[in-house]
């Protein structure tokens, strides 16, 4: 069973010196830091992942946008961008940007609040992270799956 409140490990003491959150020229500040840091810490832990650092940037749609053009050639808007700047040292070292904007239009189209759909958007970057793809429709499968599962356990503990 999983952790859900704190996820210790040698690098340091708090999830917190390992999770960062930022954001960019959008107007929005992520409410429960330390909840969404601590249960961040149990995913990677459940999925044996050793997390060294993630930075999640919270932007716009044009912020994102640009970096989808710059880094991935792609001319689309998108919710999220995961970037996995590991070395080949031990430990994942993560970037993950999401579009609040993008967030937001998925929760009204999809009828879901928008909480919720940013802590799916946030999970999703998390398990990419952990080694999900969801190129291919067997993977999107899984990578829903996992999302649902750590939706309701997140709903449960918080």
């Amino acid at each position: 069973m999983i952790s859900l409140w704190v996820c210790y490990d040698f690098w340091s003491k708090s999830p917190m010196s390992k999770i960062k959150f930022h954001t960019t020229n959008s107007v929005f500040s992520l409410k429960g830091k330390r909840k969404f840091s601590n249960f961040l810490g149990s995913i990677f832990t459940e999925e044996k992942t050793l997390l060294k650092s993630l930075t999640i940037v919270f932007c716009d749609d044009e912020y994102l946008l640009n970096i989808n053009k710059k880094f991935l050639k792609h001319h689309f808007y998108t919710d999220i961008i995961t970037f996995d700047l590991t070395a080949q040292e031990e430990g994942i070292v993560g970037e993950i940007y999401i579009s609040i904007d993008r967030v937001k239009e998925n929760s009204i189209n999809h009828f879901v609040l928008f909480e919720n759909e940013l802590a799916r958007v946030i999970f999703h970057g998390a398990l990419h992270l952990c080694g999900y793809n969801d190129k291919k429709k067997s993977e999107i499968t899984i990578m829903r799956q996992k999302e649902e599962y750590y939706l309701r356990l997140f709903d449960k503990y918080h």
